[in-house]
């Protein structure tokens, strides 16, 4: 019985189909008046936006970045009054393991470590640049702009400290 319905089915289904069809002519393809564009794609020239003037850094900002130069440059002479006696201790020396040795490891350590107040600064600029890209990401934002100058100044002087600490353990390890 089922088989039935189907045949009698699979008879109706072009019958179905027909009906769906419209008898009448069907709507144009052409181009209608809604969707034609009028004009041109550039903008006349006594139009164009004018492009404001981004404002100054703050002054805050700018005492901050001096604040943070000169904590940098502290660690900076901390660290050459330290590099002396680490240059020192480490030419004299002798194998590993030895009282010398790890005299020229301490001084080695203390060097790296008045560096810590410099790596603040830089962390601290990093933070503040970030944050002003975030919420201006104009390559000539001021603050940016300022920002990126005292982090050139801060990571200037920490790329000479690891120069001078990649050498003296070089050598310690030696």
């Amino acid at each position: 019985m089922t088989r039935a319905k189907a045949r009698f089915l699979a008879l109706l289904l072009p019958f179905g189909m027909a009906a769906c069809s419209t008898s009448g002519s069907y709507p144009s393809l052409a181009v209608r008046d809604v969707e034609r564009v009028g004009g041109s794609g550039t903008p006349a020239a006594d139009e164009a936006p004018a492009v404001p003037a981004l404002p100054p850094a703050s002054a805050d900002l700018v005492t901050k970045l001096k604040g943070l130069v000169n904590v940098a440059e502290a660690a900076d002479r901390q660290f050459q009054t330290n590099r002396t006696a680490a240059q020192r201790a480490v030419a004299a020396a002798g194998s590993e393991g030895s009282d010398s040795w790890s005299a020229a490891s301490v001084a080695l350590a203390k060097l790296e470590s008045s560096r810590s107040s410099g790596m603040g600064a830089l962390a601290e600029l990093d933070l503040l640049y970030a944050e002003a890209r975030s919420t201006a990401p104009l390559d000539e934002s001021p603050s940016a702009t300022a920002i990126g100058g005292a982090r050139s100044q801060v990571a200037a002087l920490l790329d000479a400290q690891d120069k001078v600490i990649a050498e003296l353990s070089t050598r310690l390890k030696a």
